[in-house]
């Protein structure tokens, strides 16, 4: 008996890693079956000449019917974002390519802003009492940090995606915060990050472009300054807000 504790007391304990890094290739696994089944099923439609003849029609019904297509995006974006779903960022990038960057941003921001809103009140009248609950240890440095800080807590998580945008809609609506607050807030808060998504996707160049002019349709000055931004806006707006912190 004492033989067999000591044996246990010399094995190397378990990687902490291993199930996180096991998980990691399932998911890994799973997004290239995806993308197989996708391409085996979908790659005729996905060829060049196929998503210029697609982007031609699209175009034709954008112009011809304007306000139908722009109010179908808006709905479209709204339920993404109202029901917390991914692919948030690529429509951004969609619509700057679809509608231009001021038709786009405008677009984009209320539509934003309307979704954020309803994700927010959903979680606060559906979730919020029973994850208080549960959660409250957990919870109470966001409320104090909320009480404490307020609009600019939330402003600093808009301009910092120190986590997901349809986390803090989530989270925000465990918090007090009232709702006229967290659509304002929000509507400034993410502004800047709207109109530099939708401004790299106004620069991608057109399908027919690509065709006729290959890759270097794609790189431009233009598109490659939008995507530096887009890289740079999480470092600079973190910059920022910690000299407006430091500031009297």
């Amino acid at each position: 008996m004492a033989n067999s504790a000591n044996e246990s007391e010399l094995q190397p304990p378990a990687s902490p890693s291993a199930g996180p890094r096991y998980w990691r290739w399932i998911v890994a696994l799973v997004c290239l079956l995806s993308i197989g089944l996708v391409y085996f099923f979908f790659g005729r439609h996905l060829s060049l000449d196929s998503l210029v003849a697609r982007e031609e029609a699209l175009r034709d019904f954008q112009q011809q019917h304007w306000l139908t297509a722009y109010a179908g995006a808006f709905v479209i974006y709204v339920v993404i974002t109202g029901l917390s779903l991914p692919g948030a960022a690529l429509l951004s990038l969609f619509y700057g390519w679809l509608f231009g960057p001021v038709a786009g941003v405008t677009l984009v921001s209320f539509a934003s802003t309307l979704g954020a809103t309803i994700a927010f009140s959903l979680s606060r009248y559906l979730f919020r009492d029973a994850v208080q609950r549960r959660y409250q240890q957990r919870l109470e440095k966001l409320n104090a940090s909320i009480e404490a800080e307020g609009a600019y807590y939330l402003f600093t998580l808009r301009l910092i995606p120190v986590f997901p945008f349809f986390l803090v809609n989530l989270l925000m609506g465990l918090t007090p915060i009232r709702l006229w607050t967290f659509w304002w807030v929000s509507q400034l808060g993410m502004l800047a990050g709207t109109i530099v998504y939708v401004a790299a996707g106004a620069s991608l160049p057109s399908m027919s472009a690509i065709q006729q002019q290959g890759l270097g349709a794609i790189v431009r000055w233009p598109t490659l300054v939008a995507f530096a931004l887009l890289g740079a806006l999480p470092l600079v707006t973190k910059q920022m807000m910690k000299r407006l912190r430091r500031s009297p």
